[in-house]
């Protein structure tokens, strides 16, 4: 797979910096597929919370908090960009 960010993961990239207030990173250092919570940028189950809501308000979409489907979803932004977007053409 590809370690350049198509434009809807660059998208939510910058979701992501901008909502976490990451000054110390920019939306392009965030590579596809390294892993987001609990690795090299320091997310946190916290970030979570807030990127989830981030989400709901930019996309409309809703990211529930009991869906089994979660811990793959935010595994990496690669894999949180696809879910966004499956649950943006079932809305």
């Amino acid at each position: 797979m590809s370690t350049q960010q198509s434009p809807q993961e660059h998208e939510l990239a910058e979701l992501i910096v901008s909502s976490l207030n990451l000054e110390d990173l920019s939306p392009e250092e965030i590579e596809p597929e390294k892993q987001l919570f609990g690795g090299e940028y320091g997310l946190d189950s916290i970030d979570a919370l807030e990127l989830a809501v981030a989400i709901s308000k930019q996309y409309g979409v809703q990211l529930k908090a009991d869906d089994e489907r979660n811990r793959h979803a935010f595994a990496n932004l690669r894999s949180l960009n696809e879910h966004v977007q499956s649950l943006r053409e079932q809305g």
